[in-house]
């Protein structure tokens, strides 16, 4: 997915305002964004917000053998990641110039530097050194990528510690962080980009350009310089022709952002490591976070007065009302069915002509099955009655089913007149159907 383009109405409100001095997010032309530093759990883990741009920092470490060129000397290596969580022109695994272009320069901004001693990482000379990697994970875009990545990566450079290692003869001990405290990294300076915009040919100039004002520049100057005012590395990129005075500007700027930012890093460092010493400190991302934000990981313990419960619980129980001693008793329509208390009344009103007869239709069907679920059990009765007597069953000759001659079981008063009835009237035409099988056999 490709980044959504800048309308021509945009570009032209954006520039007009850079010849007016004035920002969108009204800051002056040599101001820095808010920077923010939270650490995580572990050593080495950081997030770095630089406005809305949001970097995470990862440093692991492990033995490996050394380079042959190199056999006292530690490794070191970088890799800045683009994620299309960032930002939707960014493709997942797919290097893109940019990427390319950030790789390369936060590798000379902090190996070339010489920034960490690599003589230290040493374990044992031409055998085992220690290979120190450093993730960068973008995670959010808006604009000035690579100041808020060199920040992140020295950040979690000073914090990460090591695990602490013993040589004797030819075996090599590595201690848990139990056993002994990890060793922290030996880190001569703080090399920390800061980036310049270019507007109309050098005409006009800004310190950390968002990600709008990324579209329309005509150029980026990019320096990378420590505390004591020493550059590490500077690289310019873009149609633009620089005279002397642009970049000695630039990095007269550079010296004073950079002194505020290390110390800002410093602080940081520091609080994290006495809330760390300090027992039942809190420290990681979930604590970094205010309260007002996130109410799902703390909440604030409330008191509970535990006293005299029994007197509190006496009194809600006397107060309470006492339960009805009147209970509804079951109403025996039928056998096998039965309810309690009286049922809703009709809150439809009367039935229109078409739901009546629908109604009188099924309340005739159930009458006629009711009238056949006792015929059956009449019979059923009744057969039983008759074998236990040994009385004698008429049966047919033919194929067809069986004909059992029964008489009806006495009902009530109410249903023996219809059944009665019926039950002869079945039973003559079943026997009359038996004599004309047995002549036509005959």
């Amino acid at each position: 997915m490709k980044a959504t383009p800048l309308s021509n109405c945009e570009r032209r409100f954006l520039l007009r305002a850079i010849e007016e001095r004035k920002r969108l997010d009204g800051r002056q032309c040599y101001d820095y964004r808010n920077v923010r530093v939270s650490f995580g759990a572990d050593y080495g883990c950081c997030i770095v917000e630089l406005g809305r741009t949001r970097v995470l920092a990862q440093v692991s470490c492990e033995l490996v053998p050394p380079k042959p060129n190199r056999p006292t000397e530690g490794i070191l290596f970088f890799n800045l990641e683009l994620s299309p969580m960032a930002a939707p022109g960014f493709e997942p695994g797919r290097q893109s110039e940019l990427l390319v272009k950030l790789n390369r320069l936060i590798e000379r901004c902090l190996r070339n530097s010489k920034c960490i001693d690599t003589e230290s990482l040493c374990v044992v000379a031409g055998e085992k050194v220690w290979q120190i990697r450093l993730d960068l994970h973008l995670l959010n875009h808006d604009g000035n990528i690579i100041d808020a990545a060199s920040i992140a990566g020295i950040v979690a450079l000073c914090h990460f510690r090591r695990p602490d290692v013993s040589v004797q003869g030819e075996e090599v001990t590595v201690y848990t962080p139990e056993e002994r405290d990890p060793v922290p990294l030996s880190i001569h300076h703080m090399p920390i980009c800061v980036s310049f915009a270019f507007f109309q040919q050098g005409t006009y100039l800004l310190v950390d350009p968002s990600e709008r004002e990324e579209c329309v520049m005509d150029g980026l100057l990019v320096i990378a310089m420590n505390k004591h005012r020493e550059i590490c590395t500077i690289q310019s990129s873009g149609g633009i022709m620089l005279v002397k005075d642009q970049v000695l500007r630039c990095s007269k700027i550079t010296a004073v952002k950079v002194a505020e930012i290390t110390e800002l890093i410093q602080k940081a460092l520091e609080n994290d490591q006495k809330v760390r010493r300090k027992e039942g400190g809190k420290f990681g991302f979930a604590e970094s976070i205010p309260n007002q934000k996130i109410t799902a990981f703390k909440m604030e313990s409330a008191a509970v007065d535990t006293n005299n419960v029994e007197e509190q619980a006496e009194e809600i129980i006397t107060k309470a009302d006492p339960p009805s001693e009147v209970f509804a008793k079951p109403i025996l329509h039928t056998p096998g069915t039965a309810q309690i208390g009286e049922g809703i009344e009709n809150s439809w009103g009367d039935l229109e002509e078409s739901e009546r007869e629908e109604a009188a239709e099924e309340e005739g069907e159930s009458e006629a099955t009711g009238f056949e679920c006792q015929k059956m059990e009449i019979e059923d009765i009744s057969m039983t009655k008759e074998t236990k007597k040994d009385e004698p069953i008429v049966l047919s000759d033919s194929e067809e089913e069986e004909v059992v001659i029964l008489e009806p079981q006495e009902l009530p008063k109410k249903t023996r007149t219809q059944t009665n009835s019926k039950q002869e009237n079945t039973s003559k035409k079943a026997f009359n159907k038996s004599r004309k099988k047995k002549r036509a056999a005959h």
